[in-house]
């Protein structure tokens, strides 16, 4: 059995799966070209969803399970006759500190502050608080629950919009047709649904406009599930005070795009599920998943 792993730490996941499927031969690749060199043969392809492209599908006839090391895989919707496993329920730590950065970031207007420094300016402004404030979770599966707890610990009130009843941490749940009512009572909205027809655009001209003025919008679910050109327009309009966007409908985020320039947005590269010990936090589930494949 060959097994194809695309990845930074490829060589570093290799040395621990063989250790469970000591007979394989497992081929690494750091990039989709050295893939493309390696792929004819191997039946497994263990990558991050993202780079698993048409092109690297094409070459792997013998393609019977992909383990994507991502949770999303709606990358690899309408694949056929191929097995896919995903990576959930390892991202809360990771993505719930990067929330926290983001809604203090937007808040108290952290880019300013740094904008400032480079210009040797002294400038004071009130600091405000994520205590006493409420957060919005649009989506409540495992990394929405991880967030909760820290959002509790800090002394925020947290609701969410789900079709589930109720989940740990969150106060209030709101159904999707109540929406606008659950905007408009956060000081924070957090999108962390997955991205399906029924999510596309979940925040748009309509759902902007049910926030208060002094709200913030992060996203850390997929691009499409917010409209960009609203939230744009939001903030030159002064509908809500600030947003950071960590995932695009278009990645990477084109140089000319003119969302670099919105004021009161914060942008960064889509690493809200990055960590620096990513291999050890979802090896256990590759790992698991081998010796049962």
């Amino acid at each position: 059995m060959q097994i194809l792993i695309l990845d930074a730490a490829a060589d570093q996941y290799a040395a621990q799966l063989a250790l469970v499927s000591p007979d394989a031969t497992f081929l690494t690749a750091r990039s989709e070209a050295d893939a493309l060199e390696k792929a004819a043969q191997a039946e497994v392809l263990i990558a991050l969803a993202p780079r698993i492209t048409p092109a690297l599908l094409q070459a792997m006839p013998g393609l019977r399970w992909i383990q994507a090391l991502t949770t999303g895989v709606d990358t690899l919707a309408g694949l056929e006759g191929v097995a896919i496993t995903n990576c959930a329920g390892v991202h809360g730590p990771q993505m719930s500190e990067l929330a926290i950065l983001l809604m203090m970031a937007s808040a108290r207007r952290f880019p300013a502050m740094v904008q400032n420094q480079r210009a040797a300016t002294w400038d004071r402004w009130p600091q405000p608080l994520l205590a006493g404030k409420t957060a919005c979770l649009l989506g409540l599966g495992s990394i929405a629950e991880h967030l909760a707890a820290a959002l509790g610990a800090l002394g925020m009130t947290v609701t969410g919009v789900s079709s589930r009843t109720d989940a740990p941490g969150v106060t209030r749940i709101y159904p999707r047709a109540e929406l606008a009512q659950a905007l408009a009572g956060a000081d924070f909205t957090v999108v962390l649904t997955p991205y399906t027809a029924d999510t596309h655009h979940i925040i748009d001209a309509g759902a902007l406009a049910a926030m208060p003025a002094t709200a913030h919008l992060i996203n850390l679910a997929r691009g499409g599930c917010v409209d960009e050109a609203a939230v744009a327009q939001a903030l030159r309009d002064g509908t809500i005070a600030g947003a950071a966007l960590d995932v695009f409908a278009q990645e990477p985020l084109p140089a000319e795009s003119p969302l670099w320039s919105v004021p009161n947005l914060i942008i960064t590269p889509h690493v809200g599920g990055f960590s620096d010990i990513y291999h050890q936090q979802v090896l256990p589930i590759v790992t698991a998943n081998l010796a049962d494949y």
